[in-house]
C-alpha cells in the first residue's frame, strides 16, 4: 500500500526533535510520499534543501510547494512575488506546486486594506502558476466564492488542490469544473462533519486527495495531540468506510491523483 499525504507542515518546529523518526513511523503506516507546502518566504530556500535531505534520510519521498499563506501577508509585499518567480524559473527538482496560498476572510473585523492585500498576493500567485504551468495548493476560509472568481478569470491549466475542503456541494462542483482536486483530512473522521463526509463519500474518487495538515488538524480520538503524517492512514480508512470500498482502492486512487497533479 502506498499513501500520499498531500499537505503536511513537517518543517514546523513541532517536529524538530524527531522529524526523521516521524517519517520512519509514517513509512511503516504505508506513507510513501509527502508534500510540504511553505507558508512564508523565509521557508522557501530551507524547504528546497530540507526536502532533498529528508528524502535521502528516510524511506519517504518529500516534495514541496512554495508560496505565501494568507495568514502571513503582513510579512510580504508584491516584491516577494518577484522573488518567488525567480525561484520557480530555476525549477528546483522537488518543488512541484505553488502554495500554500489562498484567501482567509474568517475575521469579520478584517480591514478592506488587508482583504485587498490578500487578493493581490493570491492573484499574483495564480498568475505565477499559469506562467510556470504549476498546480496551486489553496487555503480557503469564508472565501470560496472569491477564490472561484479569481480561478475562473485566469483558468490555471495545471489546476491544483483545495486544501481541507469543507465547502458546499455546489462549490465543490465548481472547483471540479476547473480541474481542481479537493483535499480531505482529519475533518472527515468526525461524525458531526456530516456535510463534508457526504461529499467525501459521493464525489468522484478521481477528484480526491488525502492530507493530514500535520502538526495541526487532529483526527477524531487524537484531540490535543500533535498530528503526524502517518495518520493519513486513518484518513484513508475513514474514506474507504464512507465510500464502501477497500483501503487499497483509496490508497491507489488518491496517490495516483497526487502523482498526476504534481507530475511525479
Amino acid at each position: 500500500m502506498s499513501l500520499f499525504d498531500s499537505h503536511c507542515h513537517l518543517n514546523f518546529s513541532d517536529f524538530d526533535i524527531d522529524r526523521v523518526q516521524v517519517l520512519n513511523r509514517s513509512a511503516r503506516k504505508g506513507v510513501s510520499n509527502i508534500c510540504i507546502p511553505a507558508t512564508k518566504h523565509t521557508e522557501w530556500l530551507s524547504l528546497i534543501n530540507e526536502s532533498e535531505v529528508l528524502s535521502n534520510e528516510s524511506p519517504v519521498s518529500i516534495v514541496t510547494a512554495l508560496g505565501i499563506h494568507p495568514w502571513f501577508i503582513s510579512e510580504h509585499n508584491l516584491k516577494h512575488l518577484d522573488l518567488l518567480g525567480k525561484l520557480l524559473e530555476k525549477r528546483p527538482v522537488r518543488v512541484v506546486a505553488i502554495g500554500e496560498t489562498g484567501l482567509d476572510f474568517f475575521d469579520r473585523n478584517m480591514t478592506p486594506q488587508t482583504k485587498d492585500k490578500q487578493l493581490a498576493l493570491f492573484t499574483g500567485q495564480v498568475e505565477l502558476a499559469c506562467l510556470h504551468q504549476m498546480p496551486l495548493i489553496i487555503h480557503s476560509r469564508k472565501s470560496h466564492d472569491d477564490i472561484l472568481k479569481v480561478l475562473r478569470r485566469f483558468k490555471p491549466e495545471s489546476a491544483g488542490i483545495i486544501h481541507a475542503f469543507s465547502g458546499s456541494e455546489q462549490q465543490a462542483e465548481e472547483y471540479l469544473k476547473l480541474g481542481f482536486k479537493l483535499g480531505f483530512g482529519g475533518g472527515i473522521t468526525y461524525p458531526r462533519a456530516s456535510k463534508t463526509r457526504h461529499l467525501a463519500a459521493t464525489l468522484p474518487i478521481g477528484s480526491i486527495v488525502l492530507e493530514t495538515d500535520a502538526p495541526d488538524m487532529p483526527l477524531n480520538g487524537y484531540q490535543g495531540q500533535r498530528n503526524e503524517p502517518g495518520r493519513v492512514e486513518h484518513v484513508a480508512e475513514c474514506l474507504a468506510e464512507l465510500r464502501g470500498i477497500s483501503l487499497m482502492e483509496v490508497a491507489e486512487a488518491t496517490s495516483h491523483n497526487c502523482r498526476t497533479l504534481f507530475n511525479i
